[in-house]
């Protein structure tokens, strides 16, 4: 296990492969200057258990706690500090080790809850998967999402994507995705979603102004794009309800599974979420997808789409469909969306 210290390095170093020059600073100086002196400091010094990206994720948390201070904008002096400002490692460190005392209750309260995002730009490997269930079927699709946090993505039909020479979704869509994007696309389809749910063990609603503060915090400050992209998917998602449970994945899909309907599509998806379930409740999840699958009918047809870390460079994307039950590798795609190479079919 490793330690605060090279948890934040390694934060530090994904950061900036991941595009952002100043969240690499900030964790590369959090790695570097955190002592103890403060009730901050103290509390992620003597964190118990694993503090890295698979658990704790500890350094996200600090991060997301600072940057929603800057957000709700009670701290000038933090503010002055973060992007768009660019000021010396020095003159950061003064002022976020500063933060760490001015602004303790709230950081303390932050420190509590894990780093919870929805990053929009995945839908990108979602809307040309949704397309091709709904062009095979001919029926409206029923969207079901693991671990949706926010359920921003429960309304991807609504952005509008480019991908290569296709293009899909409202083209006056206020989200627009636009990845850097290799190979084949499916064309679009006459697609109809006529349900939204989603599951997530904290639930986050994007229409209450403290949840889309905390949508908004744990992305990174200087990718404006990712902010400006999540507040329009926000704004969506207040004139296209969702239903959001909170609970168990897997308990939840269960109980999904057995309420098909026919004459619509169920479509049951996963981004960067099913990898975080225990084992067992992936095996379980596992059986029950299987087992729906053989009772899944041309009237009633399932799906499941599985965008997950697999060791490789960023994301595989997987389609299944039932009652055929073919598993179809779509290619990869980057864990924020920024690129998508299409490697599979673009027809079922």
């Amino acid at each position: 296990m490793k330690t605060l210290q090279e948890n934040f390095v390694a934060q530090s170093i994904a950061c900036n492969r991941m595009g952002s020059p100043f969240m690499g600073r900030l964790m590369k100086l959090f790695a570097d200057r955190l002592a103890p002196g403060s009730a901050v400091a103290d509390r992620m010094l003597g964190w118990p258990g694993d503090t890295g990206p698979q658990s704790q994720s500890v350094p996200l948390r600090i991060a997301g706690a600072l940057h929603a201070i800057v957000l709700d904008g009670i701290d000038p002096e933090l503010a002055a500090a973060y992007p768009p400002n660019n000021v010396s490692d020095d003159a950061l460190w003064q002022a976020v080790n500063a933060a760490l005392v001015r602004d303790e209750t709230r950081l303390m309260e932050w420190l509590d809850s894990a780093p919870q995002t929805n990053e929009v730009r995945r839908a990108a490997a979602l809307i040309p998967a949704f397309h091709m269930v709904a062009a095979a079927t001919g029926l409206p699709l029923a969207l079901h999402e693991l671990g949706c946090s926010g359920g921003l993505n429960l309304r991807a039909d609504q952005f509008h994507l480019a991908a290569g020479d296709v293009s899909y979704g409202p083209t006056d869509s206020a989200v627009k995705i636009t990845p850097d994007w290799t190979g084949p696309a499916p064309r679009p389809a006459d697609l109809q979603v006529i349900d939204r749910r989603g599951v997530d063990l904290n639930p986050l609603n994007p229409t209450d102004p403290f949840d889309q503060l905390r949508l908004r915090a744990y992305l990174w400050p200087d990718q404006a794009d990712r902010l400006q992209r999540t507040s329009a998917a926000i704004g969506l998602a207040e004139s296209h309800p969702a239903q959001v449970e909170r609970g168990d994945a897997i308990g939840w899909l269960e109980q999904a599974l057995q309420q098909t309907v026919e004459g619509q599509a169920l479509v049951i998806y996963h981004t960067i979420a099913w990898q975080y379930f225990p084992d067992a409740l992936q095996a379980r999840g596992e059986e029950l997808l299987q087992e729906a699958g053989n009772r899944a009918t041309l009237d009633r047809p399932l799906a499941r789409i599985s965008i997950e870390a697999d060791g490789a460079k960023g994301a595989a994307m997987t389609l299944q469909t039932w009652p055929d039950g073919i598993l179809h590798q779509l290619g990869r795609v980057d864990f924020h969306g920024r690129w998508l190479q299409w490697d599979g079919p673009i027809a079922l």
